[in-house]
């Protein structure tokens, strides 16, 4: 491998790959070096620190999402359109371990960002939106979707182990003065899929009465 040319994309794939395996407190250049056969300093030529390593990775994590978004279309109606926009991000951040904590706080190293989110708040305007209610809209969306995947991600099962994640049965326990309290973890920790679906839907009728 080392014969390869080394460039910040190569890395940030390899790094995106190596994730899956160690998580995000383990990944570190030297593991990242060793995976692709170099020595540590030839990644500084690439990356000051890991910060910029992470802002790499969400970058290349954006690009193929855009490639989804490009192969699905365009929808039929604003709603239909943000919900499955918001589908399309937990989809690819649920492929990496801690995949939503590398994305969130990143700052994208080039303009892949531009082209997917000008044609989402296009859909908004064209739907009767302003453009700040658009852009309003499309950031309180991509938001909830980013916390609830890194909630997801943090308290349900580690791919690395393969747990069951967060144990309701001792929480229920500890909360046993604080019936509803308790109770709501089954609500809260458990069925992600369907969860993260009725706050989209609840989300997204909000928006239309709200901001539109």
């Amino acid at each position: 491998m080392a014969t390869e040319r080394l460039d910040r994309t190569r890395v940030a794939r390899t790094a995106l790959r190596l994730l899956n395996e160690v998580g995000l407190e383990g990944l570190t250049l030297r593991a990242i070096a060793r995976e692709l056969d170099v020595k540590a300093p030839a990644l500084y030529w690439h990356f000051k620190d890991k910060q910029a390593l992470l802002d790499e990775m969400a970058t290349e994590m954006l690009r193929r999402m855009a490639a989804d978004t490009q192969e699905r279309g365009p929808a039929a109606d604003w709603r239909e359109g943000l919900a499955a926009a918001m589908r399309g991000l937990r989809d690819h951040l649920l492929r990496y371990r801690d995949g939503a904590k590398v994305y969130s706080g990143t700052r994208f190293t080039d303009t892949s960002y531009a082209g997917p989110m000008e044609a989402h708040l296009r859909m908004l305007t064209e739907a009767g939106f302003t453009p700040a209610a658009a852009a309003r809209a499309w950031f309180t969306a991509y938001s909830y979707t980013l916390g609830y995947v890194i909630e997801e991600q943090a308290m349900g099962p580690d791919p690395a182990t393969g747990g069951e994640g967060y144990d309701l049965a001792a929480r229920a326990e500890r909360l046993a003065e604080y019936p509803l309290a308790a109770t709501a973890g089954e609500e809260i920790f458990r069925g992600h899929d369907a969860g993260f679906e009725a706050g989209l839907a609840a989300l997204v009728a909000g928006i239309g009465q709200v901001l539109r």
